[in-house]
């Protein structure tokens, strides 16, 4: 009985933990770490040259296509994503853009944990890790985004990531030209808990 009691007591105790694990600390709360200040920067490291030229040139050479042809190469993405020739998923994280964003997650140090950069279809067109799917058009990410205005910011819920034990929240805006010009948008995984610890120690 002892041992079952004590396999019963250990159950309890693991579920009142990935409960206590779920309630977000109000001090992580998006809405007040997530400030202008903070968009802003975000904004400066992804309306770079390398993230307009390619997003422009993938909109250029991807002007006709249509749905039929989005929701194949969406399909054919995640048939990639569980073998291990992988042309597609490749096409994309070989990009200069894809280099780009690779390097500045690492230089966060923790900060973001994602970043990937959509077309004006909602295509991929760089990113800093494999995402589930190829097509972001369907997602909040980008319909309230690009399909809003060229200023558009949208920060979605947070979720906790049990494989960090972190808070995430997506920070998503539209990318414009350099002429101001809506082209794409991009998503940003915000490390809450790595904010929350800069705030604290006065980094911004």
């Amino acid at each position: 009985m002892k041992p079952f009691l004590g396999l019963l007591t250990g159950l309890l105790l693991l579920t009142g933990y990935q409960a206590r694990a779920a309630e977000m600390p109000t001090e992580l709360d998006p809405k007040m770490l997530i400030t202008n200040q903070f968009i802003e920067q975000v904004r400066s490291l992804i309306e770079v040259p390398v993230t307009q030229l390619t997003v422009e040139d993938r909109n250029e050479s991807a002007a006709s296509i249509d749905q039929a042809k989005i929701d194949a190469l969406d399909k054919e993405w995640r048939a990639e994503r569980e073998v291990d020739d992988q042309p597609l998923i490749t096409s994309v994280l070989s990009s200069p853009l894809s280099s780009y964003l690779i390097r500045i997650q690492a230089l966060s140090v923790g900060l973001y944990s994602a970043i990937f950069v959509m077309d004006k279809n909602g295509l991929n067109a760089g990113q800093s890790a494999i995402t589930s799917d190829y097509w972001q058009g369907d997602e909040a990410k980008f319909q309230k985004t690009y399909d809003v205005s060229a200023d558009a910011v949208f920060i979605d819920e947070p979720e906790y990531s049990e494989e960090t034990a972190t808070w995430v929240a997506q920070l998503n805006m539209t990318i414009k030209s350099a002429s101001g010009a809506p082209i794409g948008a991009v998503t940003v995984d915000v490390n809450l808990n790595e904010l929350a610890r800069r705030h604290a120690a006065g980094v911004q």
